[in-house]
């Protein structure tokens, strides 16, 4: 079924992939430029509390990402957006943004999505690979273990035919207890 004009697009990049928590009509692969998918946020409630951070995907600016856009029917729109604000604003980390997005069927469309504010406190920018695995083991928040967290988009990443070499390489270093080794770059 197609999207109708007065439909809510929602842009996923992280968990929102994988458990998005709201009802939606479709759901597309999307390209995302001027952004890429990086673990530049400190968890103090979903992943991790402020005593022991854990570490989640932002936005942060330049490239391309690709994720999953959902096509929320008009009429859920008001509570879409209620409980997205309160999943990803719960302590205002993200900037809620409209964004331009191109579709897998080729039809460009405006989403809702949420970048990383590199004004907060919780930004953690661009970390070593061993603060990174250190953060990812440490995080336990409201919503889970933060190792969960990063298998569970990295398995949503490969079904989706995305390569992520920093997921990758910290999937495999939380399974093997750090064998592997994690690229350096943006993720």
């Amino acid at each position: 079924m197609a999207a109708e004009s007065g439909d809510l697009w929602v842009f996923g990049y992280g968990s929102l992939m994988w458990r998005p928590g709201f009802r939606f009509r479709e759901r597309h692969l999307a390209s995302l430029h001027g952004f890429h998918r990086s673990l530049c946020v400190f968890s103090h409630v979903h992943r991790g509390t402020p005593d022991n951070p854990g570490l989640v995907l932002g936005l942060a600016r330049g490239g391309r990402c690709r994720g999953v856009a959902f096509a929320v029917e008009a009429g859920d729109a008001d509570a879409t957006l209620a409980y997205l604000r309160e999943r990803e604003q719960v302590t205002s980390v993200y900037i809620e943004r409209r964004v331009a997005l191109r579709l897998d069927d080729g039809r460009n469309v405006r989403a809702v999505t949420y970048v990383a504010d590199r004004d907060h406190p919780q930004y953690a920018g661009r970390l070593p690979t061993e603060d990174l695995l250190r953060l990812v083991r440490q995080g336990i928040g409201i919503s889970g273990a933060n190792p969960d967290y990063v298998r569970a988009t990295h398995e949503q990443l490969i079904a989706i035919g995305v390569s992520d070499p920093i997921l990758a390489g910290l999937a495999t270093r939380l399974v093997e207890g750090g064998a592997a080794q994690i690229p350096s770059g943006p993720s």
